[in-house]
């Protein structure tokens, strides 16, 4: 097989195998330890498959180069991928300051489960709205919030697993 045929192979069986790399850890940190373990075996045999042609060939730069790029690259492609499949929830904390029931009501009417916590800040009183989502809908909930309270405060923190609690439906076809 001619060289640069080989580099690309190499290259882009590194990408496949760092992409699923990266499903796979964030699966597995989410508690899909099967699905985790199935796709772990599938980015060994590639690594390994891959690996033995580079080492096979250290006299061949462009391999190990292709190996190195094809590696980076898989990393960025797997965010790009984990960040498209938005897998499991996250909990969304919002700080307002004021008009903290417009906030609410459009976030219920939408759908969204609020817990409020009333807390003092370094200007007064101040509103911690609490909300349980599918990672999916953060892009939903910024613009509602940001449209109703755009000085609102917000951070996500992902959530491993979750009982009971108030979610969108889910819409099925």
């Amino acid at each position: 097989m001619p060289v640069f045929v080989q580099a690309l192979f190499i290259f882009f069986a590194r990408i496949t195998d760092v992409s699923i790399g990266t499903l796979r850890t964030i699966l597995l940190v989410k508690g899909n330890r099967r699905i985790a373990a199935f796709l772990g075996f599938f980015e060994v045999m590639i690594y390994l498959i891959v690996l033995g042609n580079v080492v096979g060939n250290l006299n061949k730069p462009i391999l190990i180069i292709a190996y190195c790029l094809g590696y980076a690259s898989g990393n960025i492609i797997g965010g790009k991928i984990e960040e498209r499949l938005s897998l499991g929830r996250v909990s969304a904390e919002i700080i307002v300051k004021d008009n903290y029931q417009d906030v609410v009501k459009v976030l219920r009417d939408e759908g969204f489960g609020v817990t409020i916590f009333e807390g003092m800040g370094l200007e007064g009183k101040s509103y911690l709205l609490n909300i349980a989502l599918e990672r999916k809908q953060i892009a939903k909930l910024n613009k509602v919030v940001s449209k109703i309270n755009p000085n609102a405060f917000i951070t996500f923190t992902d959530v491993r697993s979750s009982i009971g609690g108030h979610f969108v439906p889910k819409k099925r076809f």
